[in-house]
Parts: structure tokens; C-alpha cells; sequence
């Protein structure tokens, strides 16, 4: 498996986690969906753009950061990472924190957490083992032929094709004024300010988020990339048939970087949402690094691998 250099990572800041239910709606309903509306951020002319800019060079640049975007997706569907996930229960608490580093894992059909030390290498050898085996359990179901991987497979595809679609609906949802340029580790970005468009009508319950989301993007020309984008949430939002809510003046964004040749994934992640479930109000402030991207490769490619590993696990423990 080829390894490839990890990005720098921003300076640590607190978080905060509500589990459950509110998580997953967060997430998906908020997170997910507004990250994605961000690759469009180039959908306008820059205003300082020559003359003679023609309106096919401008569908050009989206048309290709859109399909940049879209198979950074179904990359990361091969690649491994590590993840440093900090929670707090409010924003304005002390510097304690709680921590979770996990070895992230594409399965096919689904995604394993392997918990590891601030290094990345087990901290229970034992249990890591275990958690190998059941992740080579996993692979095997999912680099096999049935009717219940063909099952499951749907389901990802559905998923897939609602991703898509929001992708999509966001060449009209929103307006992008473009505010000049800014640096970033020696290349230049394009930064845009992305407001709802008026005359946009919802076609689901997620692309009606739309309407109450604001923020910014940045775009590498170059690249034709997503390198980061930041939101703010302008108007309450109700999530889960009316039972919670999302407060206005909820914050997310998410920076991403070149981590493998012509490959842009995460690297910095931080949602900071107030609202309240049923009758409790709640706090979720989060923030995820990810780094160690490696790519590990379709599940029968990445079977192989992880039995490798634990034979490599097995013989070093008889080593000993």
C-alpha cells in the first residue's frame, strides 16, 4: 500500500459531542449537505476576470471542479486515515476535553473504527488484533457475491446518488460573489461569498437547508479544487420531523488538501451547533483532524492487506 505525506494540521481547538439520534441528523442533514453545496463556489465569473471570459469557460472551471469533487468522494471509498475526533459539551468550558483517535477503515459496505494511541499504533495489542479480525470478517462479506451484499450495495448507491444530487442542486441554490485571493501554503485561492439564491425552490427536505445557510468558499484554480469552505447557519433550522432543533448563529467548516496525486480529502473538520432535542437544549462542538491518508484499496485488495497485517501481529507476538 503506498503511503503518502500528511498535510499540516490546524491548531487544536475544543469540541463537543451530543450522540445519538441529534449526531446523525447533524451530520448528515447539516454537515454533509452543506459541505457539498461548496463545490460550486465557482459557478460565477471572478469580477476582475478578463473581458472575454466566455460563458463555456465558465462552466468549464465548475464543470471541473465538480467532477474533481465527486472523485475525491468515491476515493476516499480506498483510503485509510487516522482520525483525532475532540468533544466538549460547550464551547466556553474548560481546556478538558475528550479525545478520540481512531484508525479509520473502508469496509465496502460500511466504515471501521480501530481505536489506536496519540500515534497511531495500538495501545491494547490484544484488542487491536480483535478488531482486526472482525474488520477481515467485514472485508470478506463485502468482497463476496449474494443477495446480501447486492442488498447493501443498493443502499450505498442510493446514498451516493442523494449526495449527487444535492452536488447538483447547488449550481442554483445559492449566489457566489467572488472577493478576490488569498495564500495558502505557497498557492494562491479564490474566495467566494456564498448566499442563498432567492429564487431557488427546494426540491427535499436537505436541499431546503439551503435557504437558511451562509458562508464562504475557497477555490484552487489550479487545481479545480475545494480547499475550504465555512458556513453559518442564518435561521433556525428543524431536524428530525420538527422533534429538534438547530439554532441560528450554528457554525461549521472544513479545509482539505492534496494528499495524494490529484486527490483533495480533509484534513480539518469543526461543527459548533446550539438547538434543542425535544424539550433539552443541547451543545455540539466537535473537531476532527485527519492525517495518514494511505490508500488500502477495494475490500478484496484490502483483505488482503489487513490479513497480512495480522499475520505480521501473530508472529511479532510469538516473537516476543
Amino acid at each position: 500500500m503506498q503511503q503518502f505525506p500528511c498535510q499540516p494540521n490546524r491548531t487544536t481547538i475544543t469540541a463537543t459531542e451530543k450522540p445519538g439520534l441529534m449526531r446523525s441528523y447533524l451530520i448528515i442533514s447539516i454537515g454533509l449537505a452543506c459541505l457539498m453545496l461548496a463545490i460550486s463556489g465557482a459557478s460565477q465569473t471572478p469580477a476582475s476576470a478578463p473581458a472575454d471570459s466566455a460563458p463555456a469557460l465558465q462552466n468549464a472551471r465548475l464543470d471541473r471542479v465538480v467532477d474533481n469533487q465527486k472523485k475525491n468522494d468515491a476515493a476516499m471509498e480506498f483510503f485509510e486515515r487516522l482520525e483525532r475526533v475532540e468533544i466538549k459539551k460547550t464551547a466556553a468550558s474548560d481546556g478538558t476535553s475528550e479525545v478520540k483517535i481512531s484508525r479509520v477503515i473502508p469496509a465496502g459496505t460500511g466504515v471501521d473504527h480501530i481505536p489506536v494511541g496519540p500515534d497511531g499504533a495500538p495501545s491494547d495489542p490484544a484488542a487491536y488484533r480483535a478488531a482486526l479480525e472482525k474488520l477481515a470478517t467485514s472485508l470478506a462479506f463485502a468482497a463476496g457475491e449474494g443477495h446480501a451484499q447486492h442488498d447493501a450495495y443498493e443502499k450505498i448507491a442510493k446514498k451516493h446518488k442523494d449526495r449527487d444530487e444535492l452536488i447538483e442542486a447547488t449550481r442554483t441554490a445559492f449566489l457566489y460573489t467572488y472577493l478576490g485571493q488569498e495564500p495558502r501554503g505557497g498557492r494562491m485561492l479564490s474566495k467566494y461569498r456564498m448566499l442563498p439564491n432567492p429564487a431557488y425552490k427546494a426540491t427535499s427536505r436537505a436541499t431546503s437547508i439551503f435557504a437558511r445557510v451562509r458562508g464562504f468558499v475557497w477555490i484552487d484554480e489550479e487545481a479545480g479544487q475545494l480547499a475550504r469552505v465555512e458556513g453559518e447557519v442564518t435561521d433556525d433550522i428543524s431536524v428530525g420531523l420538527f422533534l429538534a432543533k438547530v439554532n441560528k448563529g450554528s457554525h461549521f467548516m472544513q479545509e482539505r488538501y492534496e494528499f495524494a496525486p490529484g486527490l483533495w480529502f480533509p484534513s480539518f473538520s469543526q461543527y459548533d451547533f446550539d438547538g434543542r432535542k425535544f424539550f433539552t437544549s443541547f451543545s455540539f462542538h466537535e473537531r476532527t483532524f485527519y492525517s495518514k491518508y494511505r490508500r488500502i484499496g477495494p475490500p478484496k485488495e484490502a483483505l488482503e492487506a489487513v490479513r497480512q497485517e495480522l499475520a505480521a501481529t501473530k508472529d511479532a507476538a510469538h516473537g516476543e
